[in-house]
C-alpha cells in the first residue's frame, strides 16, 4: 500500500488543473510579450488567471503579481519594501517563519540594511499581539507573520494583527506594512485580504494542487516596492522574466478548485482528529506539537520521545508511507527544527518529531494502515536506542 502524508511539502497537480495547463505547452505556446495572435492568446491567459485569483483574494487584478516561487515572493515583499528608503528600517517577524523569510531578514541584518526583531511564540506556536506591539519602533516599516505554520500547523490571528497595525498607523509618520506568508493557508483558510487587513500576501501553486514553479504576491495598490530582478519589465516592471504560462494557468485553475473542494475541508479535519486521538491512545510518551485549536485541518505534528524523526520517516517509507520530520526545505539538514526549538521543545526531543500532512485524497483506510504500522516502528526504534 502506498500512502502519501506529505502534502505540506507539495501536493499532486489536480487532474482538472493539469487539463487546463496542457494546451499551453504545445498549442497555445506564445510569449505574452509578442504582439501576434499566439502572444496575445497567452497574454489573455495571464489576465484570466489574475482575474480568478483577484476574486479569491478580494482584490484588484492589477494587485496580483506572478513570481517563480513563494521564496521569490517573500524575498520580493521584504527586500522590495526596504529598497530606496533614506533611513535604516526595522522589520518585525517571528522565530517560526519559513526560511525564505527568516534567511532574507538575517541577510539584511548582516549587510546592515535593516534592524530585525524576531518574536518568540508561546508553546503552541502562537504570536501574541502584545509581543508584536512591544517590538514596534519609530523606524518599523514592515511586519511579516505567516498565516499558518508549515511544520506545526499553528494558525495565527492575522485579522487581529492587521487591525492592530491599522490602528497604530493612524498616528505614525512611517506607516507599517503587513505581509503574511499564506502558502500553507491557501487551500484551507479565508484569504480575503480586506478581512485580513494585509498589504502583501504570498501564495504558492504547488501547495494548493497546482504546479511547481509559480507563486502569487498580492501587493496592495499604492505600496512602493522595488524589483529584485531586472530585465524586460514584465509584471508592470516589478518582476522581469518570461511568463511561465502553463504554470500561471495552473495557478488560476488550482484557485478555482479550492472553491469547488471546500466541502472536503471538514472531512480532512475529522480524519486529522481521529489520527491524533488514536496515536495518543496507542503510543506512550508522545506529545502533539502546536495548537490543538488554532491548527490547519490537515496538519499533525508529533514528538516521540526516544526516537529520531529521520529514522521514523525512513521506517515508514519502507512500509510505503511517506511523511516528513519537518519542513521539506530543511529536511536534509540533520539539525533540530528551529520551529520546535522556538516553541520550547528541548534540542534532544525536537529530533523526535514527525509531521503528517493529509490531503484531499486521504482516506480512513490509509490512516488505519498508518496507525497499524506506526506503534511497532516506534517500539522497535526505542528498543534499538535503549530508551525506556
Amino acid at each position: 500500500m502506498q500512502v502519501y502524508f506529505d502534502n505540506a511539502a507539495t501536493t499532486a497537480v489536480d487532474k482538472n488543473v493539469l487539463k487546463k495547463m496542457l494546451p499551453y505547452f504545445t498549442e497555445k505556446y506564445g510569449n505574452p510579450s509578442s504582439i501576434h495572435y499566439l502572444g496575445q492568446e497567452a497574454l489573455e491567459a495571464v489576465d484570466e488567471s489574475k482575474e480568478i485569483i483577484s476574486k479569491f483574494l478580494n482584490c484588484r487584478a492589477e494587485e496580483v503579481f506572478f513570481t517563480s516561487s513563494a521564496t521569490e515572493s517573500n524575498n520580493l515583499a521584504i527586500k522590495g519594501v526596504l529598497e530606496g528608503l533614506d533611513f535604516k528600517p526595522h522589520i518585525i517577524t517571528s522565530l517560526i517563519e519559513h526560511p525564505s523569510v527568516i534567511e532574507v531578514c538575517k541577510y539584511l541584518e548582516k549587510e546592515g540594511k535593516a534592524e530585525v526583531s524576531y518574536i518568540k511564540p508561546n508553546t503552541e506556536g502562537i504570536i501574541g499581539l502584545e509581543s508584536i506591539k512591544k517590538e514596534i519602533k519609530n523606524n518599523t516599516v514592515l511586519i511579516s507573520i505567516m498565516y499558518a505554520n508549515n511544520e506545526i500547523g499553528t494558525i495565527q490571528d492575522i485579522k487581529n494583527i492587521g487591525s492592530l497595525i491599522k490602528e497604530l498607523n493612524i498616528d505614525r509618520k512611517n506607516k507599517i506594512l503587513f505581509h503574511t506568508d499564506a502558502v500553507q493557508a491557501g487551500a484551507y483558510l479565508n484569504c480575503d485580504i480586506k478581512e485580513l487587513g494585509v498589504d502583501l500576501l504570498t501564495l504558492s501553486g504547488h501547495k494548493i494542487y497546482g504546479p511547481k514553479g509559480v507563486s502569487v504576491l498580492f501587493i496592495k495598490e499604492g505600496i512602493k516596492i522595488k524589483p529584485i530582478i531586472y530585465g524586460g519589465g514584465q509584471e508592470m516592471g516589478l518582476r522581469s522574466g518570461t511568463y511561465n504560462i502553463p504554470s500561471i494557468v495552473g495557478m488560476g485553475a488550482a484557485i478555482e478548485e479550492i472553491k469547488k473542494n471546500k466541502d472536503k475541508i471538514e472531512d480532512i479535519k475529522k480524519l486529522r482528529d481521529y489520527l491524533i486521538k488514536e496515536i495518543e491512545k496507542n503510543i506512550p510518551l508522545v506529545s502533539l506539537n502546536g495548537s490543538r485549536e488554532q491548527r490547519l485541518p490537515n496538519n499533525i505534528n508529533f514528538n516521540f520521545k526516544g526516537v529520531e524523526g529521520e529514522s521514523v520517516v525512513i521506517s515508514l517509507n519502507q512500509e510505503g508511507i511517506m511523511a516528513s520530520s519537518g519542513s521539506a526545505c530543511a529536511s536534509k539538514k540533520l539539525k533540530a527544527s528551529g520551529v520546535l526549538l522556538a516553541i520550547g521543545i528541548r534540542q534532544e526531543e525536537a529530533h523526535g518529531s514527525l509531521r503528517i500532512s493529509l490531503g484531499r485524497e486521504t482516506t480512513k483506510k490509509e490512516i488505519d494502515y498508518f496507525l497499524k504500522v506506526l506503534p511497532n516502528i516506534i517500539k522497535r526504534l526505542r528498543a534499538i536506542s535503549g530508551f525506556k
